[in-house]
């Protein structure tokens, strides 16, 4: 086995739609606005131990659409993937949950997106490109600030 000659193993065991929601609170009347809607997406990212060396690692995006203050529709998509990593400095093992996995699974997200608005008759919204990294970088700084700030300082 790879464990037992300390070989870094990086697999994806599992790709899955884990959680899908569209509602449309205000149909059917609103549909029949013309008037253009303003979009709002959210993205979210998420990694949880399953087992020793495997990890599930979920990117959500919530999509939501209005036309003035009434929701013509909101889309919750989580795909996820299993993901096994063993025999990979700690360091590493969060930059591969926070950055591969992510790239790695948002193409499926972005498609099952804009199928669901396809199919629930709109034109489909397409996610934009993402820069995983930047956004691994981003949070990291914000936890090294926060944890500065919240450090004791001695006089």
């Amino acid at each position: 086995m790879a464990d037992e000659n300390n070989t870094p193993v990086f697999q994806i065991q599992r790709m899955y739609l884990k959680d899908l929601s569209l509602e449309q609170p205000n149909a059917p009347q609103i549909l029949l606005e013309q008037t253009q809607p303003q979009v709002d997406i959210n993205l979210a990212l998420s990694a949880e131990p399953v087992a020793e060396g495997v990890f599930e690692v979920c990117v959500t995006a919530t999509v939501t659409t209005k036309v003035g203050e009434k929701t013509l529709f909101l889309i919750e998509a989580k795909q996820a993937g299993i993901f096994e990593i063993r025999n990979v400095p700690q360091e590493q093992v969060e930059g591969i949950l926070g950055i591969v996995c992510p790239q790695m699974i948002y193409p499926y997200l972005r498609a099952i997106v804009s199928d669901v608005c396809t199919r629930a008759g709109f034109p489909p919204v397409l996610l934009s490109e993402v820069n995983f990294q930047a956004m691994f970088e981003a949070q990291q700084a914000q936890r090294e600030a926060a944890a500065a700030a919240a450090a004791p300082t001695l006089n």
